[in-house]
């Protein structure tokens, strides 16, 4: 054995991250394959910072296949028999109230764009993965709780936005270019629209714009393959599309607040 392969480091998977914090526990999972099956002791708010898909039966006994459209808000009511199993997973945040106040709702739902939870979702995040003093759980849980049990009528997409089974289209074409140059126009055309259209529908569904989601997806698999393989940083900056190691860094301290270095561990 060489001496540089001795000294490869040993991957580790992320750890669940946790914060109590008052009434509240707020829980980032990392992206990861899963399969659970529950009934909710409390109602639980779920963020989805990745594109998800599986198998989940929720409040029902029909499992169907799911998509689970990133950056989408989710909501468990008390009570609600849960299955749910997916081969890949995703990085998803996770809100409960543990002091007995029940959060208002009684149906389940998932997949609801709202620009404020992704902001709240986005600051909650970085904060689980970068302590700071000046981190404030309980306003963001409680600001979070509100986006998820408000009444505000939330329409369906319009005919011909980004459909689930678009979004796969779209993830698999981009996790399979992502070591080289990916652009609107090639985007749009995968799925037959205009540039401006396909830019218009695909904020609408997800609530960022292609461009920042091409960053999450290099972010996502850097991050998968720190955990899952031994490869440098620069392999991993060179594999994921980024100009350099250097660029790859920048990227993260920007999205996540910590460099990949922090990160690995």
């Amino acid at each position: 054995m060489s001496r540089r392969s001795r000294l490869q480091p040993t991957p580790r998977p992320e750890p669940v991250r946790r914060v109590e914090a008052g009434p509240w526990t707020i829980e980032l999972l990392p992206g990861a394959a899963y399969a659970t099956r529950y009934v909710a002791p409390q109602a639980a708010i779920g963020f989805a910072f990745d594109s998800q898909r599986g198998l989940h039966a929720i409040g029902s006994d029909r499992v169907l296949p799911f998509d689970a459209m990133p950056n989408s808000l989710a909501f468990v009511p008390i009570g609600c028999d849960v299955l749910s199993e997916s081969l890949s997973g995703g990085e998803y945040l996770r809100v409960m109230r543990t002091n007995g106040n029940m959060l208002v709702g009684d149906s389940a739902f998932n997949n609801r764009i709202d620009q404020q939870a992704i902001t709240l979702a986005l600051r909650m995040r970085r904060a689980l993965l970068h302590a700071s003093v000046e981190d404030d759980w309980e306003a963001w849980a409680l600001a979070l709780a509100e986006r998820a049990t408000s009444d505000q009528t939330f329409s369906a997409p319009p005919q011909g936005s980004i459909t689930g089974s678009r979004m796969r289209l779209l993830d698999e074409f981009i996790d399979a270019g992502l070591d080289g140059p990916l652009g609107i126009p090639a985007l749009a055309g995968l799925l037959g629209l205009s540039e401006g259209y396909f830019m218009r529908a695909f904020k609408s569904a997800t609530g960022k714009s292609p461009h920042s989601y091409l960053i999450d997806r290099r972010l996502a698999k850097a991050r998968a393959l720190m955990r899952d393989s031994t490869a440098s940083l620069a392999e991993i900056a060179h594999t994921c599309g980024f100009n350099s190691q250097a660029h790859m860094a920048t990227t993260f301290r920007q999205r996540l607040g910590l460099s990949p270095v922090q990160l690995r561990g």
